[in-house]
């Protein structure tokens, strides 16, 4: 591998961080404006990191929240790359969350999709996207 390929792999790795950090961060926004409280971000437990740990203030939820990031020319859906593995990571997480804050209240994962199209940024929130038991 010369320098330039390294060079241009690592570039192309920060753009992806990048873009991957820009995209929660709108989503944090994004549930604040919809009155959760955003109660940790890149929260990390062993091999696993939840995005976003929330409360959703009109519900009274625990909401464990995996976001998925996008170009508007992707080919799949940003949802399709939850996979079970993923789910499982998520699962041992939270329960490690829940039970070292001692939290009383029911819990569920969403998955929030940020898709950066050719103008603008588009959020489309799935609720309850994925159960504990699965």
């Amino acid at each position: 591998m010369t320098p330039v390929t390294v060079y241009l792999e690592h570039n192309k790795m920060a753009k992806h961080i990048e873009f991957g950090k820009e995209a929660e961060t709108r989503a944090a926004k994004f549930l604040e404006n919809k009155n959760y409280k955003i109660l940790k971000r890149n929260w990390r437990f062993l091999k696993a990191e939840i995005d976003i740990i929330a409360e959703d203030l009109n519900k009274n939820e625990l909401v464990i929240v995996e976001v998925k990031a996008r170009n508007y020319d992707a080919i799949s859906e940003p949802h399709e790359a939850v996979t079970k593995a993923k789910r499982k990571l998520i699962f041992t997480a939270a329960d490690h969350y829940i039970v070292s804050n001692e939290i009383e209240i029911e819990a569920r994962f969403d998955i929030i999709e940020v898709i950066r199209t050719e103008e603008d940024w588009k959020i489309n929130h799935v609720e309850s996207a994925f159960l504990s038991f699965e």
